[in-house]
């Protein structure tokens, strides 16, 4: 048995967007396993009340550390 990971997406009315290709003549077996919408599940991470609103900057932020002149990409 060969399996093979296809991941299909349907439209506002369930149609397929693109049809996968099969190989021809051959009986296959489909599990189709709906994920759930990952967006909603994400909780916003917090720090650690022990660690919280004892941060400072304590310099520049802004300007880059190192010259422009020493970037390869403007080169």
């Amino acid at each position: 048995m060969k399996a093979e990971k296809i991941i299909l997406e349907t439209d506002q009315y369930g149609r397929l967007l693109q049809q996968p290709h099969l190989p021809p003549n051959t009986r296959m077996e489909t599990i189709f396993l709906i994920p759930k919408d990952e967006r909603k599940d994400k909780k916003r991470r917090k720090p650690s009340a022990k660690i919280m609103g004892k941060g400072r900057i304590s310099g520049d932020i802004m300007s880059p550390v190192v010259p422009l002149k020493d970037w390869e990409a403007l080169q």
